[in-house]
């Protein structure tokens, strides 16, 4: 088996030129195993969490959002930052589901956990595998900007992997999520994965 592993190499000096909403670009002066000082610039992430939502049917839930950066509308899996620092990863997801696509969970595990851009981002995902799906009481999370024009759709999860794969699907989480779950239902099975509030290195937090 093989992990990666914490390490953390000697920073000089370090830079904020850039301060945002949610996230900041950092610049460190790091020391390399040459003795060398260079420079390095990453955003500087909050964590994000993502749902792989499957229904009763093997269906998954999707939504469909403009994303300036890359100029497309992108079918995603639920997902949104992690707003509260040490804030539990599992009631984030539950928060986004609900918010998203109005929809609660019964059954939660953990699916995988990235990072999503390493050489330029300290963005960690912890994405969760959702099951025994039902529509949430309450009224509808109100919306704004890109998400007033949100589209929804359910899928069945092998149409995605053949998505993936033709180079028809783009988006982050969901290539990684319904990989992943290809390959524990080839493998272990879904009740081998990881429990809901398994450690999270990446973005500690409270129970």
């Amino acid at each position: 088996m093989i992990s990666d592993t914490p390490e953390e190499w000697e920073v000089r000096s370090s830079a904020t030129p850039f301060t945002g909403n949610k996230t900041s670009v950092r610049t460190d002066r790091v020391v390399m195993p040459d003795g060398s000082v260079v420079g390095r610039d990453y955003q500087v992430h909050p964590g994000s969490v993502a749902v792989l939502a499957v229904d009763a049917q093997d269906r998954v839930l999707l939504i469909r959002q403009y994303r300036h950066p890359v100029r497309q509308k992108l079918w995603e899996i639920p997902a949104g930052l992690l707003d509260v620092p040490g804030e539990n990863p599992l009631h984030a997801a539950q928060r986004e589901l609900f918010e998203e696509s109005h929809v609660k969970a019964d059954d939660w595990r953990v699916l995988t956990d990235v990072y999503t851009t390493p050489g330029g981002c300290d963005e960690a995902v912890r994405i969760f595998l959702a099951r025994d799906l039902a529509e949430a009481e309450g009224e509808r999370f109100a919306v704004e900007d890109e998400e007033a024009d949100l589209e929804y759709a359910r899928v069945p999860w092998q149409d995605l992997v053949r998505g993936v794969l033709a180079g028809e699907l783009h988006n982050n989480c969901l290539v990684v999520g319904v990989l992943s779950l290809a390959a524990v239902r080839a493998g272990d099975g879904e009740d081998a994965l990881r429990p809901a509030d398994a450690p999270w290195p990446a973005r500690p937090f409270t129970h």
